[in-house]
């Protein structure tokens, strides 16, 4: 903590000028301001998180996913359904953290509003004061001034009728004189009067504005200080979300490594096997000349079955090669 900076920077040469004041009360605004802004923000990212929530729980639960596999990736997929529901949790459990901690911002943004607006009262009244009894200093510095310009009139006046023979002029110059000087007397007891009263009221001003520089400048390196760690605090909690969502897919990997390719297809050959027989291959049977000891449909033929010879070949006759005859048998060539 500095303490003192504000209260040894922040002056000016003019009385009446409050450049240093508004140059600390505007930095104040802006710090507020700032801490206003990462509030929204907290609550902005909150609604992300949220709505990411739970649109990852939705996704989970309603969304098939491997629905039809079996066995250990099935289980594997169990869990990695059961992780990502898990993680959508977590971040609408982020969420609801995201949104205290805005709250948290938000009452130590009015906390020191309020604090703050007791020593702008006091300065606001001291710089009113001081410009008031300033105004009263200058008029009477005026009246003064403009009482000691008629005295030496006056004076003029008296010198110059020295040789006038009428007293009662004489008479008249000299009451004027006296008038004046008694007035200069009066107007000189009023401005000393109002110089010693605003020297007062400057004194007082400058105590205020030292501890109202105390006080603000402590406010700041509260203000820095707990942004800061609302900051600080912000990151370490996103990163635990990365931390406890890395741990809910460890799981996930954990359940694959004991994912077995091998076990899997036997789990399946297990439960839907249909036979170890293929086929036989499907003989040609001739509507002519039926094969005997064909071997059946649909059975593997035994060893060494013979092959059927070829085909006859038909003869086509001399008058009418359209016509040819297999074992007395007459065909029709389409």
């Amino acid at each position: 903590m500095t303490g003192a900076l504000f209260k040894a920077n922040f002056w000016s040469s003019d009385i009446l000028s409050t450049a240093g004041y508004d140059s600390i009360i505007q930095h104040l605004n802006n710090g507020r301001k700032n801490c206003k802004e990462f509030e929204d923000f907290l609550k902005e990212r909150a609604s992300i998180e949220e709505k990411y929530g739970k649109d990852l729980l939705n996704l989970s639960r309603k969304k098939p996913c491997g629905q039809l596999e079996i066995n250990t990736l099935k289980q594997a997929l169990e869990v990695f359904k059961k992780q990502v529901d898990s993680v959508a949790q977590c971040h609408i459990q982020l969420a609801q953290t995201l949104r205290e901690e805005a709250r948290k911002m938000e009452e130590f943004r009015e906390k020191q509003k309020l604090q703050r607006k007791k020593t702008e009262l006091i300065m606001d009244a001291a710089h009113k004061q001081r410009s008031l009894q300033f105004k009263k200093t200058m008029d009477a510095k005026k009246t003064y001034m403009q009482k000691c310009r008629d005295k030496d009139e006056a004076e003029q006046a008296v010198h110059r009728s020295a040789n006038v023979v009428n007293p009662k002029q004489q008479e008249k110059l000299f009451v004027k004189l006296a008038t004046s000087k008694t007035a200069v007397e009066d107007s000189d007891k009023a401005y000393m009067m109002h110089i010693n009263t605003l020297d007062k009221v400057r004194e007082d001003w400058q105590i205020e504005h030292i501890k109202a520089c105390e006080i603000f400048e402590a406010q700041e390196c509260e203000r820095i200080n707990f942004f800061r760690n609302a900051l600080w605090l912000h990151m370490n909690q996103l990163s635990q979300q990365c931390v406890t969502s890395d741990e809910m897919y460890e799981e996930v990997r954990k359940s694959l490594e004991a994912c077995s390719i091998e076990k899997d297809i036997e789990y399946f050959v297990n439960q839907q096997k249909t036979g170890q027989t293929p086929p036989a291959p499907i003989v040609y049977e001739n509507f002519y000349c039926p094969q005997k000891n064909t071997a059946p449909q649909g059975k593997a033929p035994g060893p060494n079955l013979p092959r059927r010879g070829p085909l006859p070949v038909p003869k086509s006759l001399p008058d009418n090669p359209d016509y040819s005859l297999v074992d007395n048998y007459s065909l029709i060539y389409q």
